[in-house]
């Protein structure tokens, strides 16, 4: 038990569930109702609504791959390892911090589905930002 808390095997874990997420980026848009919401606009916001949500994806799918196959180098105390855990800090806090500051509540409350969604979500970020926090004050 005292394994699964280990930095190295708490960025394995996150490395997966970040590509896990990634992948599900390919059926993201059907399962949140894209077709029939975007049906009414321009073929160039249709267009670069789905090409975001490509690079979201393949954006996960990579910063996902680097702790899952790479945590020992990220945790080696490199400049670059050390760059790498900071940039991932920044990030996955953020992205945290968006799913407090800029998704409104009216977007899931009184829907149990989106409710739930929305704290997975919630706890998701908190994990990931935290391991990637803690990983980071490891190293510093």
């Amino acid at each position: 038990m005292n394994q699964l808390f280990d930095v190295e095997v708490q960025l394995r874990l996150v490395g997966a569930a970040l590509v896990g997420l990634g992948l599900f980026h390919a059926v993201l848009p059907r399962v949140i109702g894209w077709p029939a919401d975007l049906a009414g606009t321009t073929l160039l916001t249709r267009q670069v609504s789905y090409a975001h949500v490509f690079f979201i994806g393949l954006t996960c799918v990579l910063l996902g791959l680097l702790p899952c196959t790479l945590p020992g180098e990220l945790l080696a105390g490199t400049p670059l390892g050390t760059a790498l855990l900071v940039g991932q800090t920044v990030f996955w806090g953020t992205r945290w911090l968006f799913q407090f500051a800029v998704f409104s509540p009216r977007l899931w409350h009184g829907d149990p589905l989106r409710t739930l969604g929305h704290l997975a979500l919630s706890i998701l970020w908190t994990w990931v930002t935290a391991v990637f926090a803690v990983a980071l004050w490891r190293v510093l």
